[in-house]
């Protein structure tokens, strides 16, 4: 269980934003990481929006040997303080080594086929059922690739930006994005005729609510571009029209 304390018992050495991160996604190295900034023995203050930090957190602290002090609740942020009682070389090298886990790590999926036009996917404790690869449907019983393709890459920038906004302290009321994209040749797809079926173009309007100085949001949403793993990628391959608007 984690132990409250009083609000100004404990001096910070560092202070850290983790924004609404969870310590499956990579809050740990980010703690790491900004805990290099403490001195030995200083207290290392990170806070969050993530309520399961709280009963994640202590253990963590534990297990690599940082003593875990208590957390302060102030409105929907929780303020976590950590004494740094390992040296500095030990830091680094522990730090070293969860970068080097992190950059091995391999994200795995299966997929069988489980009827007409269907198949499922199974990713960890999800099973996702997919339609046909692509269709010109009004309505179907389940998503087409194509369109899970793009609902992955909305849902990566629209998390991604609320997140980044989070860590920055900018608040925003609502983060909403639309999404259309072209095939350079669909009847290649289909067999049809010769040609080439990947994605042509891929649009992208996002739309945030916030009083915050837009040139602050603007910068966060230029850094959810640039980190979003899907983006990196179809940027590669596929012309992408990206546009931001405050309102």
């Amino acid at each position: 269980m984690s132990e409250k304390i009083e609000l100004g018992s404990i001096k910070s050495d560092y202070v850290f934003d983790g924004g609404n991160l969870d310590c499956g996604s990579g809050l740990i190295l980010l703690i790491r990481e900004n805990m290099l900034q403490v001195p030995e023995q200083g207290i290392f203050e990170m806070r969050s929006r993530e309520p399961t930090v709280k009963s994640d957190l202590p253990p963590w602290c534990r297990m690599v040997g940082l003593e875990y002090l208590g957390f302060v609740e102030e409105g929907g942020v929780t303020r976590y303080f950590i004494r740094r009682t390992v040296s500095a070389d030990e830091q680094e090298k522990s730090l070293e080594k969860d970068k080097e886990r992190a950059k091995k790590y391999e994200w795995r999926a299966r997929a069988r086929s489980t009827g007409n036009l269907k198949s499922t996917v199974y990713s960890r404790n999800f099973s996702i059922d997919v339609g046909q690869p692509a269709s010109f449907e009004t309505s179907d019983k389940n998503p087409s690739a194509v369109e899970y393709l793009l609902a992955a890459l909305a849902g990566d920038l629209t998390t991604g930006f609320a997140t980044e906004c989070a860590k920055s302290n900018l608040k925003v009321d609502d983060v909403e994005m639309t999404i259309s994209g072209t095939l350079n040749n669909i009847l290649a797809h289909l067999g049809i005729e010769e040609g080439d079926p990947s994605f042509a173009s891929i649009e992208m309007k996002c739309f945030v609510s916030s009083f915050e100085d837009e040139t602050k949001v603007g910068e966060a949403w230029d850094r959810t571009i640039r980190r979003s793993p899907l983006a990196a990628t179809l940027r590669k391959a596929v012309e992408m029209r990206i546009k931001l608007s405050i309102v």
